[in-house]
């Protein structure tokens, strides 16, 4: 089974090629390739198939090839993923599987926009923001398709990113991500972030998104925000047409190939190699 490692700001991601749905991943296989000492390591994986051969989802094959099939390290099928729909449109433009600087893709979110602008930076529509609401304590909840709970910090060294993060999870109906933010300026905030099923990474895009608009709305920043994390720098706008755009880095790191042997330990079918 061939694979290609990408990351954005360092949330890094296994990338399968399966254009025609061939390839059927438990929850523990999923685990098993994310996993940092056993496996390949990511944040997730990216599967790359056709949005007509996804039951469900099938219905976007008129505005949208391809759907970005991302599953979380422990499994978990996710909404959307900012980082990722970044690193899954540089990776078609890579294979040939398009060539216009601007790509449909399809989610389980919606169909977002993708905009190549150079041979590093992607820029994607993320959409309207949605579901916000002002929490205690000066928290703020925002779906950027998925889940976002939002609190400021003064000092992101001493934030419970851990504690808190894992508790807030656990309790929020479904789960949520966590994002802790420290304003530094009107234009600029740095945050750390705990995501649902995985920990905390280096980046969340989504996050990053969901840390600009609960900025803008506390007062705290205007709608173009850098947000720094600890694996890079997003740029983010929320647009006066209600839509955030978010820009940066997608980097394809390598490929290689998942042994035969490793597969079948770890009860992962590769089709292809099936008789």
């Amino acid at each position: 089974m061939r694979f290609t490692k990408g990351h954005g700001t360092a949330n890094d991601f296994v990338l399968l090629d399966d254009p025609d749905a061939q390839l059927a991943l438990s929850d523990a296989a999923v685990a098993a390739i994310c996993d940092r000492r056993r496996g390949v390591g990511a944040d997730g994986i990216l599967r790359v198939v056709r949005t007509a051969a996804v039951p469900g989802w099938d219905h976007l094959a008129a505005d949208a090839e391809w759907f970005m099939d991302y599953r979380n390290a422990d499994g978990g099928a996710v909404e959307m993923c900012g980082n990722g729909i970044r690193v899954f449109a540089r990776y078609l433009a890579d294979r040939g599987r398009t060539t216009s600087a601007e790509i449909p893709i399809a989610t389980r979110d919606g169909v977002k926009i993708v905009r190549l602008r150079d041979g590093v930076d992607v820029t994607v529509d993320m959409g309207a923001p949605r579901d916000m609401e002002l929490l205690p304590q000066d928290g703020v909840f925002v779906s950027m398709g998925n889940p976002h709970v939002v609190l400021f910090a003064d000092d992101l060294a001493l934030a419970p990113v851990h504690d808190a993060g894992r508790l807030i999870e656990q309790e929020w109906d479904g789960g949520t991500n966590v994002e802790f933010v420290h304003v530094t300026s009107k234009t600029s905030v740095e945050m750390r972030v705990w995501e649902r099923g995985v920990g905390e990474t280096l980046s969340c895009g989504t996050g990053a998104c969901a840390a600009a608009v609960a900025a803008h709305l506390r007062g705290y920043a205007g709608r173009e925000v850098d947000v720094t994390l600890p694996g890079g720098t997003l740029q983010v706008e929320w647009t006066a047409d209600d839509t955030v755009l978010m820009t940066g880095p997608a980097v394809l790191v390598g490929d290689g190939e998942l042994r035969p042997a490793w597969l079948a330990l770890n009860d992962i079918r590769d089709d292809e190699e099936t008789p």
